[in-house]
């Protein structure tokens, strides 16, 4: 069974012209959204692959191909769109995450059986190599703006605590 239909999110990107110039390089409704894992949509809006980012050329960055989770050195600017009975994935990166509830809410679970903390449209939350699993057990479908920006791996406990999922 296909996932619901993805938000209709505008995606403007700016670049430069012949002669230097500041353009609108992008102006678009995303088209290119991706099921996730069931119930869940993902489009990546940007991605950069160094450190400091590079402005030059005209590439879309956001049509990269793969499924990143994290880009060494880089960045991930995307859109997540999760619907009621999203499907489980406990997981951690190697990011540290800024995230906003742009629409709905989602619970946001630590480590299996964890603290649940239930985040709603216009709260913010940065994750920081945290296990973490998002559950929607709402009614209604929530939208995550999340940038992911490349970490080294945690170290607690004197252990590297690694990425998974």
């Amino acid at each position: 069974m296909a996932n619901p239909a993805p938000p209709k999110i505008r995606r403007v990107i700016t670049g430069h012209d012949d002669q230097g110039r500041a353009i609108v390089q992008i102006d678009e409704v995303c088209q290119h959204f991706r099921e996730g894992r069931g119930n869940a949509n993902v489009c990546n809006i940007w991605t950069t692959d160094t450190h400091p980012a590079n402005n030059n050329g005209a590439e879309d960055k956001g049509m990269r191909q793969g499924a990143f989770t994290m880009i060494p050195d880089g960045t991930v600017f995307r859109i997540l769109d999760f619907h009621p009975g999203l499907e489980a994935r406990n997981h951690r990166t190697d990011t540290v995450d800024y995230i906003v509830v742009m629409k709905g809410k989602i619970d946001m679970e630590l480590e299996p059986g964890g603290d649940v903390v239930t985040l709603n449209q216009g709260d913010v939350m940065v994750q920081r190599g945290t296990v973490h699993n998002w559950v929607n057990p709402y009614n209604e479908t929530c939208v995550l703006a999340v940038i992911l920006i490349h970490a080294k791996s945690v170290q607690a406990g004197g252990k590297t605590l690694a990425a998974f999922g």
